[in-house]
């Protein structure tokens, strides 16, 4: 097990726990919030924060576009239950397989569908950065345009 990998899969569960806490103080009534018109509601942020860690696994395992837009296709989380079920399973689905993986494998490059090459670990770490940006759009949604500040600690 890769000390480095276990450190990073640490930050993006915490990330998440965090993320669920701020969950808990918002209603499905703000879900279907939209703060911008042509963006995302809080629901559908929501929504795509439960499946980065799926989806970038995916992603990170070479899927074609077609696999993704399947993967999505597929996934229709309306509820904060199930978005928090589906976000810490998919964390767990993570956690499992990239503990799996030798020294070898994580600095095996691989290829997204777009044409970005990287090894395994920085394809974990693209996930964490992608998890922790996610989160800071919804603090910022939450905080500055519906006046919802949920008063945690973002960072340990």
């Amino acid at each position: 097990m890769n000390a480095y990998c276990k450190s990073a899969l640490n930050q993006i569960k915490i990330a998440l726990q965090k993320t669920a806490v701020i969950m808990d103080h918002l209603s499905e009534d703000d879900l279907s919030k939209r703060p911008t018109p042509t963006k995302h509601s809080i629901g559908e942020l929501l929504e795509h924060i439960a499946l980065i860690c799926k989806a970038d696994l995916l992603i990170a395992s070479e899927a074609t576009q077609a696999e993704m837009e399947e993967f999505y296709s597929f996934h229709s989380l309306t509820h904060l239950p199930e978005l928090k079920k589906a976000m810490l399973d998919n964390f767990r689905t993570l956690e499992e397989v990239y503990l799996s993986y030798s020294e070898e494998d994580l600095s095996q490059e691989l290829t997204s569908f777009w044409g970005v090459t990287y090894t395994r670990y920085e394809w974990l770490l693209e996930i964490l950065a992608h998890v922790y940006h996610h989160r800071g759009q919804l603090h910022a949604i939450l905080v500055h345009y519906y006046q919802k500040d949920v008063d945690i600690m973002l960072f340990e």
